[in-house]
């Protein structure tokens, strides 16, 4: 994949022109519940930062470090009428970041509690984690 490898050779300038260390994950996703937003890091450097909708009221989306689990390129919910969920990572059980087709709701609490993309960037981010590889993968959930 030319693109990620000039994203790593750009993080890499960064980093060394800014003299800051690397972190132990080459990829990161951080979730911020508050701001509905995931900022998405490679090798340190900030590559994406993207909407998303996290739990609407009543449910729960976990904060914490979680690792992928499971990556389906669609999934179907067996919890939720068979919605589609495509470009799934989960990351606890049931949850997963996966893109949505309710776009328009991105930016604003509406899920059940899974971490909801745009389905463009459910699929970048879907193909950085099989590309890393899942075990150099950290997702991150705060509130």
């Amino acid at each position: 994949m030319a693109a990620l490898a000039l994203l790593r050779t750009l993080a890499a300038a960064c980093l060394a022109a800014a003299g800051t260390m690397a972190q132990a994950d080459p990829l990161e996703a951080h979730i911020d519940k508050s701001d509905q937003e995931m900022s998405v890091y490679l090798d340190d450097a900030l590559i994406h930062r993207w909407p998303v909708s996290t739990a609407r009221a009543g449910k729960v989306t976990p904060s914490g470090r979680y690792r992928p689990q499971v990556l389906k390129r669609m999934h179907y919910s067996t919890l939720y009428n068979n919605a589609p969920m495509p470009f799934s990572i989960f990351f606890h059980g049931n949850y997963a970041i996966h893109g949505t087709d309710q776009t328009e709701k991105l930016g604003c609490p509406a899920s059940a509690g899974c971490v909801r993309l745009h389905p463009e960037n459910a699929e970048t981010l879907f193909n950085l984690v099989r590309e890393i590889g899942p075990e150099n993968t950290l997702i991150v959930i705060r509130d």
